[in-house]
């Protein structure tokens, strides 16, 4: 590997590495490798495993509102293949990545080759540097998706944006109340309603609970003026379950 590119690669890192040998293999690809033991496909498992800690941790502490369930999805989201290879596209690190000649071309380069880089680097700066280093580099790199999946997530997710509005402006959680609940067992309807610091919203109707309450979320960030009117004609009879 030249002294350019380790260079440039450190450069795109933003990290400066004591064993060269470790940046080397995380940017060789099986195809140009003497053998697959010496391509990145080993660093590509460890940088997996890694990179879930990392951004698992980040989640934990960036919405300290959510459940399990919708911190599963962001962390699905943010560590999957096409934000991975997104990361290794948009710093310059797909670049740094050797090929062989059975590659046609960078510019039609897969995602799960791009992917497969950012997580071997993962490997490379954690093996080299230790865990505040890669967690360094991956909080760098990847908050900016997190925020991105979030908007796109949190947009339909009204539960999730109320209860972080109130927690923050009002220091209380939203309560969910069951008002009624009408038709047979086998097609029912819920009528649910939002209770906050004693204060009673609207209810909403839905063809179960889970969809209710986001109609009832919905309802209540209407009224404390969080969202508006025009939003609410839009979504409101298309909500689903989440």
């Amino acid at each position: 590997m030249s002294p350019d590119l380790i260079c440039k690669a450190e450069e795109v890192l933003g990290y400066r590495f004591k064993n060269h040998d470790l940046l080397r293999e995380s940017l060789t690809h099986a195809s140009i490798a003497d053998n697959r033991l010496q391509s990145n496909e080993r660093m590509e498992f460890l940088g997996d495993a890694v990179l879930d800690l990392i951004v698992c941790e980040l989640l934990y502490k960036r919405f300290p509102q959510l459940l399990e369930g919708d911190l599963t999805k962001i962390k699905s989201a943010v560590v999957s293949r096409k934000i991975c290879a997104e990361v290794a596209m948009e710093t310059g690190l797909a670049e740094l990545l050797i090929i062989g000649k059975g590659i046609s071309s960078r510019a039609a380069m897969p995602h799960s080759l791009a992917a497969a880089v950012y997580e071997s680097v993962v490997a490379a700066i954690y093996l080299d540097g230790g865990f505040e280093s890669v967690k360094q580099y991956v909080l760098r790199t990847i908050t900016p998706k997190v925020e991105a999946v979030w908007a796109n997530l949190g947009q339909h997710n009204y539960k999730a944006v109320l209860q972080q509005y109130v927690q923050k402006q009002l220091g209380a959680t939203p309560i969910y109340e069951l008002l009624d609940e009408k038709g047979p067992d086998h097609s029912k309807c819920f009528e649910v309603c939002v209770v906050i610091n004693g204060r009673r919203f609207a209810g909403a109707w839905g063809p179960n609970k889970k969809t209710a309450e986001q109609k009832a979320a919905l309802l209540a960030l209407e009224e404390m003026g969080v969202v508006g009117k025009k939003e609410v004609n839009q979504v409101y009879d298309s909500l689903v379950e989440q």
